[in-house]
């Protein structure tokens, strides 16, 4: 938010320090509670005189006026505040904006007022005023909105008149992935088409990519790896090749036939890409890359003798993620038909890893070594449920300050570690029979 009038800018009041004596170009001075460090202060809120009468309704509480002066300038701030109480009512507020236009959206207005009447004083501190225009969300900041979400209007997102085409679509995902109308509305005013959701495009055209280019090479296109030039390509996972590291990721690139592909791409489009919509390119692909790396290393462990091809952990990760935040916000969850779809998805999922295990202990055709492996599928599910489901609950919230986050990284660190002293030492300990790499 840029300077208005006379005031002082947004950022200037987050760069200020609670250790000065003044707010920035305001002067307004600390009273003797703030300056010996026992008031409010150490909640980063400001406190009104106490002889300054109480406004009735819902309150915004500002440190001092800071905010107040930096959206309305000092020739209105005694119109709004004539008692200098240090406090403006919540519609007033909204009628500032608008009289002002002030580039604050309708959710965070409506988020405003919630704030306001989930406090037990009807008050709102200046540091959650902060966080909501500059759209950062803490998860005290959630917990007071899910607390006043009584107060947001009751139509929801489905009653926008004149949408686009993008918008609706927009909506669309809102639906789909968000349990909550306070975040959904949230994420459909603040949305922005630009960065696009790139990562799963991306690694969606890459396999399709490398699928043509291998099916031409070798004319083969359902069931390419009983072709015998098919697992001498450089990025299959082979027992035979673990010492080339990059091959535990880039198996996720090769696929068993373009059943598999078509499958896994269906999947990362209909369910990865409005993950990536919402929670961000960063987390995703980090969930999508954990589930590939997992799958690849679980079959190192728990199948020694199997390669592996498939984006199917990276996939399966993102799945049971979805689905299991679902169930676990059923009443919440508005997208339609989601019983039906729950139970396509499960069974769906369910016969894609037996499909998986009849090719490994069942192979149609002759092959010269064993089929890649079904075991990436449930590594990515295991992922998923855990790792993946820290992250979609925690939409708008920072990771690091989460406990469970930090108990889930340490869980994957030891998997990892493990997998690693495994694939260094225990195939020569237990004497593993490796089929001879391609």
């Amino acid at each position: 938010m840029g300077r208005v009038e006379d005031g002082v800018t947004a950022e200037e009041l987050e760069d200020w320090d609670p250790g000065t004596s003044a707010l920035p170009a305001l002067g307004i001075k600390q009273g003797p509670r703030e300056q010996a460090g026992t008031g409010p202060l150490s909640q980063k809120c400001w406190e009104p005189e106490p002889d300054a009468p109480s406004q009735s309704g819902p309150a915004l509480w500002f440190r001092g006026r800071a905010h107040t002066q930096a959206l309305a300038g000092g020739s209105s701030l005694q119109q709004l505040d004539p008692e200098n109480t240090g406090f403006i009512g919540a519609d007033t507020f909204a009628g500032l904006v608008h009289s002002h236009e002030l580039p604050l959206d309708p959710a965070k207005l409506d988020m405003l007022v919630a704030l306001a009447q989930s406090n037990e004083q009807g008050q709102v501190c200046y540091q959650e005023l902060v966080d909501l225009i500059s759209s950062k969300r803490s998860s005290s900041f959630k917990r007071a909105i899910a607390n006043g979400q009584r107060a947001l209007p009751r139509d929801g997102l489905l009653d926008e008149p004149g949408l686009g085409v993008y918008k609706r679509f927009v909506r669309y995902v809102a639906y789909e992935i968000l349990p909550c109308e306070v975040d959904r509305r949230w994420y459909f005013y603040r949305h922005r088409s630009c960065p696009p959701p790139v990562f799963m495009a991306s690694v969606t055209l890459a396999q399709i990519i490398v699928f043509l280019c291998y099916g031409a090479r070798l004319n083969k296109w359902v069931l390419q790896t009983y072709h015998p030039e098919y697992m001498k390509s450089p990025l299959v996972y082979h027992p035979g090749h673990r010492a080339r590291a990059w091959r535990f990721l880039t198996y996720m690139f090769m696929h068993v036939g373009l059943e598999q592909l078509g499958f896994n791409a269906l999947l990362q489009l209909m369910i990865g890409v409005p993950l990536e919509m919402v929670h961000g390119l960063l987390r995703i692909s980090l969930l999508y890359l954990a589930g590939v790396l997992a799958g690849s290393l679980t079959v190192s462990i728990t199948d020694m003798r199997a390669p592996v091809v498939g984006g199917s952990g990276g996939v399966y990760a993102l799945c049971s993620a979805h689905l299991a935040n679902v169930v676990m916000n059923w009443a919440g969850m508005r997208c339609p038909y989601k019983l039906l779809r729950m139970v396509l998805a499960l069974v769906c999922m369910s016969s894609e890893v037996g499909r998986a295990v009849w090719l490994r202990f069942s192979p149609p055709l002759p092959a010269s070594g064993p089929q890649p492996s079904f075991m990436a599928h449930l590594a990515g599910a295991v992922v998923g449920v855990s790792m993946g489901l820290t992250i979609l609950r925690s939409y708008e919230e920072r990771l690091r300050d989460q406990c469970g986050w930090w108990v889930v990284l340490l869980a994957y660190g030891t998997f990892l570690l493990f997998a690693v002293f495994w694939n260094v030492f225990a195939y020569d300990l237990l004497g593993a029979h490796i089929p001879p790499p391609p």
